[in-house]
């Protein structure tokens, strides 16, 4: 290549990196998506199986590393070495890897990401159940360019419904199965921008509840309460709760008189109460914010149930219906700890994820019930050092400095020790903040800046690496830690798991899901939406 052409591909390049690329650029559109997802599935085989029942499980931010790391965690509460355990879903047959990018960004946020999984359709970052045309926070592009779920096509065909979570059901991924709408933030009206308050832009709480009132979904579980009831005024069946909406509205008290066979609970108590088999729908929001941690929930003996017993309850709730059922679980607070720099929670919630995985698995049948495990993106978290086998994955490096050095407590240049799993960036940074002095930081930190470390990195030597509120270094400085950009896993089991293999866009994922529910396929190719007998056309959002 001459010096010349070198330029002319350099000087692209940075304009590309500069400005990004279009739907235009690319020739990428919502059906273009649709299709070469569904071609892709159906050349996978995916179409050839029948899954009565299917059932997502998402672990929100579960990046490859953060399996391993809680692989080993899992097995060392069990004292084994750790690096010999399983966790539940890695014992599926199949598995494959999944590009995680947004249409406008490398590294992807959970709202893109998780509609390209339920939609088929990849998209922007902060968008829900919209297409990548609108710009973001234009509340228009999310009532004229909406794309239809899976949970909603499922209701439509005949299927039972659900959704489980463990943050706020109106955040980005259980939003994505019901919501349209290009701010992923508007969670509640007061979460809209005050111009846009009490018009035609509704916020995700409201969609719920007119999604339940219409479309229908039976079973509902995780948090957010608060963005369902009015600010000025409480709710005796919910004592604790501050709601947040300013419209007046206390939109679970419209959902309870709407459908008033529904039951409603809101304690881990009432879940573990009720009489599942004589229940036709669920509602349960347990927290007026996000659940708590796995370990808070424990450690604090807080009456909120776990993801597992969720998991239970949403089953035996949906497998009542003849045709079959399509249930979304989220495994949410993995990326709330990554995001905060803390690997224990972050690995402590993983577990409990699994956990929900072995309770479906145990719960249904391999022969007709379809589970594929995924996460939305990765995180920045690393596994570093050359640990001895079986050292605390939470603790300091103790093993070989080099690959041919005797055991020892591993010290860097500066003669000072490091934990195996660190951060790319986040609030773990070893400076003095703005709320916390330099060296090692403790959870929960949400620093507004930083100085340099005066000292370079703290030493770790009498530092507890292993407390559930130590956070791991990281190398750059930010307040939140964020995103990674590289690809996540995919395990599956059950009718259609043979098709999990190879590297497959994000938004193929629908198709692996729907392909091989049989009502579903039936229902999609007599709306139209079938060529050859595979469902390839992009249905309408009603």
């Amino acid at each position: 290549m001459t010096k010349t052409s070198s330029r002319i591909v350099l000087a692209f390049a940075a304009l590309l990196g500069s400005q990004g690329l279009s739907a235009a650029d690319t020739g990428e559109s919502a059906e273009r998506w649709f299709r070469e997802g569904a071609q892709r599935a159906d050349r996978l085989g995916s179409g050839q199986a029948k899954a009565k029942n299917v059932i997502l499980f998402v672990g929100d931010g579960m990046s490859l590393t953060t399996v391993a790391a809680a692989r080993i965690r899992e097995g060392q509460l069990r004292q084994q070495p750790g690096e010999e355990n399983l966790l539940s879903f890695e014992r599926f047959p199949n598995t494959a890897f999944s590009k995680t990018y947004n249409t406008d960004s490398q590294t992807p946020d959970s709202a893109g990401t998780m509609t390209a999984m339920i939609t088929g359709v990849k998209t922007r970052m902060g968008f829900l159940g919209v297409g990548q045309i609108p710009e973001r926070g234009d509340c228009d592009g999310g009532r004229t360019q909406p794309v239809a779920s899976a949970l909603t096509l499922a209701k439509q065909a005949g299927l039972a419904t659900g959704v489980v979570t463990t943050t706020r059901i109106t955040h980005a991924t259980p939003g994505a199965t019901y919501a349209h709408v290009t701010e992923r933030n508007w969670e509640s009206d007061a979460d809209l921008p005050s111009a846009l308050r009490g018009g035609a832009c509704k916020d995700i709480a409201r969609q719920l509840l007119d999604y339940a009132r219409g479309t229908g979904i039976d079973v509902v579980l995780g948090g957010g309460l608060n963005k369902f009831l009015p600010a000025a005024k409480s709710d005796p069946r919910y004592p604790n709760a501050r709601g947040a909406r300013m419209d007046g509205r206390n939109l679970m008290a419209e959902w309870r008189k709407a459908q008033p066979k529904t039951a409603f609970v809101s304690t881990g108590s009432e879940l573990a109460a009720l009489d599942l088999g004589k229940t036709g729908k669920l509602v349960g929001l347990f927290n007026g914010d996000h659940l708590s941690y796995e370990y808070d929930r424990v450690a604090d003996k807080e009456d909120e149930p776990s993801l597992a017993e969720m998991t239970r309850a949403a089953i035996n709730v949906l497998k009542r219906g003849d045709k079959g059922f399509v249930l979304v679980v989220e495994g949410g607070r993995i990326d709330h700890a990554h995001h905060s720099g803390n690997a224990y929670r972050a690995l402590h919630d993983t577990i409990a994820f699994s956990d929900a995985i072995r309770a479906a698995d145990e719960l249904t049948s391999a022969d007709d019930t379809l589970i594929l495990v995924t996460a939305d993106h990765a995180h920045t978290m690393s596994f570093v050092g050359y640990p001895q086998r079986g050292n605390p994955i939470l603790g300091k490096v103790f093993g070989k400095a080099g690959e041919d050095e005797p055991p020892s407590l591993v010290k860097d240049l500066l003669g000072k020790p490091y934990t195996t799993l660190v951060y790319a960036n986040g609030p773990g940074y070893a400076g003095e903040s703005s709320l916390q002095p330099a060296g090692t930081k403790n959870f929960p930190h949400n620093p507004g800046g930083y100085f340099e470390p005066a000292t370079g990195r703290p030493d770790l030597t009498e530092v507890d690496t292993e407390h559930p509120n130590f956070m791991q270094e990281a190398l750059v400085p930010t307040n939140s830690e964020t995103h990674g950009g590289d690809d996540v896993g995919i395990w599956a089991r059950g009718p259609g798991a043979q098709a999990v293999r190879g590297t497959l866009e994000q938004n193929t994922i629908f198709h692996l899901l729907t392909q091989p529910q049989p009502v579903l396929r039936a229902y999609l190719c007599g709306a139209g939406y079938c060529e050859d007998g595979v469902p390839s056309r992009l249905p309408k959002a009603m």
